[in-house]
């Protein structure tokens, strides 16, 4: 969402860099580049004053610290950074726990902005955490909203309460007291609420959510607003706070192509602060919204500590201790290992969105954009067609054993070739770094990814030869 925000900040920051010993005319110009850049991603004007100002204002009290040979640009770059961690609302806020429970979380906004969706998502975040969440249909307006939650849910292993069938039929307001009911009685510990929205913000609408929220009493009223609608995002936010009112900000489609001004508007505008966001279409696509990591990406310093928490849930503790005792006992990584490791990452999600929290993605944006994700189950598959001893040792692949396994793979014997070399690159430079050498380049290994491009071959200066025969023949023999 933020590719077109976070290369003009580079390229903002780049020009600073460039200058060496920084000016307030130098300070001046940058502050008008992210004035601009702010601008075209569509953030409230209002915020883009309040931030530019700031901005400008904590260079300039700076500028005069600032000692000669030492990084100038980076000074600003951290008062940039801090500031826009501030207007995304400073620090992440987990949601309040009741202390009799169950915790009560009831989901407002607009028809179309993904709640019902967003309801199992959460439902299955607060799963994970060993709770045990239900989810209330009590959008009894939008046609099948009601069959809707109840496929998510089931997807999402959370049990709905649904008695009625919805499509303009039954009470929302019993439905919902009726399911905080069921779920004290059950011992559900975590209650979500999913309401009926509108395509717009209207009287019924308003009256409906207020009297669900004066019915259940809940303890965080979670408003989900569709980050690629810009600038309607934060008008609507500011229609239910004045009319509902709410407690935190949930973004959805934070993975689409808008220019990102909703979620740095909304928190600053509303004084609310974003608590999660939905990052695409999978359950396992959702997220805490960390206002400092979010602030790194766009910044381009990518998210290192969310990359991490995904890898630690993806990757098993037991199989990472095993390989991790082969490198130090000098085993070769094999390409069961491969397997292993890229099933692990698979669970992690989309390889470009992964790879885009990487610090420098920005500069790597059109690698990433060509990954070809399609590309990984094709290298799964020609492993999954060795045999044991094959995949142990490669040296056993003559040439009709790649046949058969090309075969089976449905892949040319060129790819199981093209696998192999790159497998055995690998293998080379593990043994180098676990002899303590450092690698010249990784080796283009990576499946999906654009080939590594070739060097030239350096031209051997042929060497003159003697006049005396003599000479010529010792040169020659």
């Amino acid at each position: 969402m933020f590719d077109t925000l976070s290369s003009k900040f580079a390229g903002a920051f780049s020009a600073l860099r460039s200058r060496g010993k920084i000016s307030a005319k130098d300070i001046d110009a940058t502050t008008a580049d992210i004035r601009q850049a702010l601008l075209e991603a569509d953030v409230a004007l209002e915020v883009v004053e309040s931030f530019t100002q700031k901005i400008h204002q904590k260079s300039l009290e700076v500028l005069p610290t600032l000692q000669s040979g030492t990084n100038q640009a980076q000074a600003i770059f951290d008062v940039v950074n801090r500031e826009l961690t501030e207007i995304l609302g400073g620090g992440a806020r987990r949601v309040r726990l009741a202390k009799n429970p169950p915790t009560v979380i009831m989901l407002a906004g607009l028809q179309g902005a993904g709640k019902t969706t967003l309801a199992a998502k959460l439902a299955k975040f607060f799963k994970e955490q060993g709770d045990t969440p239900i989810l209330i249909a009590s959008d009894l307006q939008r046609p099948n909203a009601v069959n809707q939650l109840q496929v998510v849910g089931q997807a999402a292993g959370v049990p709905v309460f649904a008695p009625e069938p919805g499509n303009g039929i039954g009470n929302p307001v019993k439905v919902a007291q009726d399911g905080i009911a069921f779920a004290k009685s059950k011992l559900h510990n975590i209650v979500i609420v999913d309401t009926a929205g509108r395509l717009g913000v209207d009287e019924e609408l308003m009256k409906e959510a207020i009297a669900i929220r004066d019915a259940v009493n809940p303890d965080e009223i979670l408003f989900v607003v569709d980050a690629m609608i810009g600038q309607d995002a934060v008008r609507t936010a500011k229609a239910f706070q004045d009319g509902v009112g709410f407690d935190g900000v949930v973004l959805t489609k934070l993975d689409g192509d808008a220019r990102g001004g909703a979620a740095l508007s909304i928190a600053a505008l509303t004084s609310r602060p974003i608590m999660f966001a939905s990052t695409g279409e999978k359950l396992s696509d959702f997220e805490i919204f960390y206002p400092d990591r979010m602030a790194s990406r766009i910044l381009g310093m990518g998210d290192v500590a969310t990359l991490a928490e995904q890898a630690k849930k993806a990757f098993d503790g037991d199989s990472a201790k095993k390989l991790e005792d082969k490198f130090i006992a000098g085993e070769d990584f094999t390409l069961d290992d491969f397997l292993e490791q890229i099933e692990a990452m698979s669970k992690m999600g989309s390889m470009g969105k992964l790879l885009g929290m990487l610090p420098g993605a920005g500069q790597m944006k059109k690698q990433i954009d060509n990954f070809d994700e399609s590309e990984i189950t094709r290298t799964k598959a020609i492993v999954q067609s060795m045999t044991p001893l094959e995949r142990r040792d490669l040296k056993v692949l003559n040439g009709s054993r790649r046949a058969r396994i090309a075969l089976g793979a449905g892949r040319k014997v060129s790819d199981v070739n093209a696998l192999v070399d790159k497998f055995t690159a690998a293998q080379k430079m593990m043994k180098q770094m676990r002899n303590g050498g450092m690698p010249a380049g990784m080796p283009p290994g990576m499946p999906g990814m654009p080939p590594a491009p070739k060097k030239a071959a350096p031209i051997q200066k042929k060497k003159s030869k003697s006049g005396n025969p003599a000479k010529r023949a010792l040169e020659n023999g």
